[in-house]
């Protein structure tokens, strides 16, 4: 099998895109479904979030779901429940290509989240990785050597706390995406379920304003394309286009509109 490295691309097509000035698409996955998964990347996505923090997905589930990525260009992508290296390890050694920690509110979080995503000296991981070589067409030397260029640290920054560290966090070395939580953010503001609450707004703008210009690539959830279309124009290059059961919702809406009465 002919590996991304051997034809001269990167593994992680992610940072490809984003360093042409691309922006990434996904979709957060919360269905233990490996023909979601399918579906998904025959859809044009560049990345699947496979969601531990609040999906029914497990880790043999979650194996299966980034074996049904091979073959195509969707990158498979993890979010662990709390910014602590013992939830990358698994993900990470079942070949998913980042991990997106929840709740990054300070530079000590960041730099953490940084350190549970890469091998020695730059890191805490520790060797274990007994189906990512195999899932990405590497031998275990090929994957060790190149695995600390090619998974990504994601943050999500979704607590009123993060306004007063955001820049510090930004400058976290090796950090490669903030993503940006709006409903835990509304949340931790005493608007539950107010995202789009005058106060909510201008705490993501002001989050925006640091991150869109700083070495950090800024995303973020988009209910709608119009919606997409602002937040690029605001620097976003990952962005959320939805989750799994939320586009399922909408399909079924639109199945049945007019249908009955």
């Amino acid at each position: 099998m002919l590996n991304a490295l051997q034809s001269g691309g990167r593994l992680n097509r992610l940072k490809g895109l984003w360093r042409e000035g691309k922006v990434a698409l996904g979709v957060i996955a919360t269905i233990a479904s490996t023909q979601i998964v399918q579906v998904l990347a025959a859809g044009g996505l560049d990345f699947v979030l496979i969601d531990f923090e609040h999906g029914a997905i497990d880790l043999e589930a979650a194996h299966a779901m980034i074996a049904a990525t091979a073959g195509t260009t969707l990158t498979p992508l993890v979010r662990v429940a709390a910014p602590e290296a013992v939830n990358a390890k698994a993900p990470l050694d079942l070949g998913a290509l980042g991990i997106n920690f929840p709740m990054t509110t300070t530079r000590q979080v960041a730099e953490r989240i940084v350190r549970a995503v890469r091998y020695p000296p730059e890191g805490d991981r520790y060797w274990g990785p007994f189906y990512a070589p195999p899932r990405w067409g590497l031998s275990m030397r090929e994957y060790l050597d190149i695995a600390n260029d090619e998974v990504l640290a994601m943050g999500t920054i979704e607590h009123i706390d993060a306004l007063q560290t955001i820049e510090d966090v930004v400058q976290t070395p090796g950090l490669d995406v903030a993503f940006i939580g709006p409903g835990d953010l509304a949340t931790s503001m005493g608007l539950r379920g107010q995202e789009d609450h005058p106060d909510v707004v201008a705490a993501i703008r002001k989050l925006e304003a640091v991150i869109a210009p700083s070495p950090v690539i800024l995303g973020g959830p988009a209910r709608s394309p119009a919606e997409a279309r602002e937040m690029i124009a605001r620097g976003y290059r990952a962005l959320g286009v939805g989750f799994d059961w939320s586009l399922l919702q909408r399909g079924l809406a639109a199945a049945i509109e007019g249908v009955r009465r």
